[in-house]
């Protein structure tokens, strides 16, 4: 990991840890992670607000204001938006995303939940996802919440990670076991 990369998710850990330990004291943890959702979605599906929490075009002010609005519009709790408010404030949004993937984290410990990313080659049926959260909550003995992706790159297969842990059954990663196979022969 950089050093950039490092300071940025220092900085995020540490905002996200606030504002979750403040939600947690008013009791507002399920408030927080339907808001961590529409937030996430509203970054990945902006392309202006991306703009705005990445470019220094905008002033703290500008981008206090256009932050606070958002929050207002999407009906963000209260302590969420003043945090986002500080953030814009201390020239902080640019790490935005790294902030609600932290919040996210948070939020699924505190449940008591481990988040499994699984990417497949096409998307998974819920069905699918079910029977899959059920035998890796076998394994580590907690809820599950699945983060799937899909990547046809893989070809077919999943490739599961869980905390440190990874299951790569992709044919992908089968071929490329074959074609270092082949070169140790010839």
């Amino acid at each position: 990991m950089s050093e950039t990369a490092s300071i940025s998710m220092g900085v995020a850990s540490r905002y996200a840890r606030a504002i979750f330990d403040l939600v947690v004291e008013y009791d507002e943890v399920g408030e927080l992670e339907s808001n961590v959702e529409s937030l996430s979605e509203a970054l990945f599906n902006s392309k202006e607000l991306r703009d705005l929490i990445a470019s220094p075009l905008y002033t703290r002010d500008d981008q206090k204001a256009a932050i606070v609005a958002v929050g207002t519009k999407m009906k963000l709790l209260a302590n969420l938006t003043n945090t986002l408010a500080l953030m814009a404030t201390k020239r902080r949004l640019f790490v935005l995303d790294s902030f609600l993937r932290q919040l996210k984290i948070l939020i699924a410990e505190h449940k008591g939940e481990i988040t499994a990313d699984v990417v497949s080659a096409k998307s998974l049926t819920q069905g699918q996802s079910d029977k899959l959260a059920e035998a890796i909550k076998e394994r580590v003995g907690k809820e599950i919440k699945i983060n799937a992706s899909v990547d046809e790159s893989i070809i077919g297969g999943i490739v599961i990670k869980v905390g440190s842990k990874m299951i790569d059954t992709s044919i992908r990663s089968k071929l490329n076991s074959l074609q270092t196979v082949m070169k140790e022969v010839g």
